[in-house]
């Protein structure tokens, strides 16, 4: 043998899931911090919600709803994202709140022209508009979210980006495992 042999043994321990909303059957899967990408470069099919995004991120306080001390999660391994599937009325009162939201600074014909309520962090994450109401997490900072009504094409290619994210990461429903968003 050749080479440095000194160094601490890492081990990588796999997490074994029989999550059937992802798969049939179960899987084993290494745990890693898994990166959703979205492009905002002109053409790309979701530009138009990764721009939503990327104004989330760099500059929040401009977005809907307003809080000047908005941070939206998702961006830093800190402060990543979580999968909600099981709870559907979660998940539901989520969206209901974006939309309250899409109507409130939009009014109710917000979705004319093809459009509809884009929100960040999305609806199917904890972290999602619903996140600091009372029946859920009241300990978490109000108005942590952004909406814009956008173009249904970019709002559902968006859609299908995310499902096939968590499908092909096997991300499973709670706190154990994470994902962040990167703008490109």
């Amino acid at each position: 043998m050749a080479g440095d042999l000194k160094g601490d043994l890492f081990f990588l321990a796999p997490r074994w899931d029989t999550a059937t909303y992802v798969t049939r059957a179960g899987a084993a899967v290494f745990s890693y911090l898994a990166t959703l990408q979205y492009s905002s470069t002109a053409g790309a099919p979701e530009k138009a919600v990764a721009d939503h995004m990327k104004t989330a991120y760099t500059k929040p306080a401009t977005t809907k709803p307003t809080n000047a001390a908005k941070k939206p999660p998702g961006q830093s391994a800190d402060n990543p994202l979580h999968r909600l599937f099981h709870d559907k009325t979660r998940r539901e009162k989520n969206r209901s709140e974006a939309i309250r939201n899409c109507r409130q600074y939009w009014g109710t014909n917000y979705a004319a022209g093809g459009k509809e309520c884009d929100e960040f962090p999305f609806a199917v994450t904890y972290e999602g508009c619903a996140q600091a109401l009372p029946a859920y997490e009241p300990s978490k900072p109000k108005n942590n979210y952004s909406v814009l009504p956008l173009p249904k094409p970019d709002n559902g290619a968006a859609g299908t980006l995310l499902a096939g994210f968590l499908l092909k990461n096997r991300l499973v429903d709670g706190q154990d495992d994470a994902f962040i968003v990167q703008i490109t």
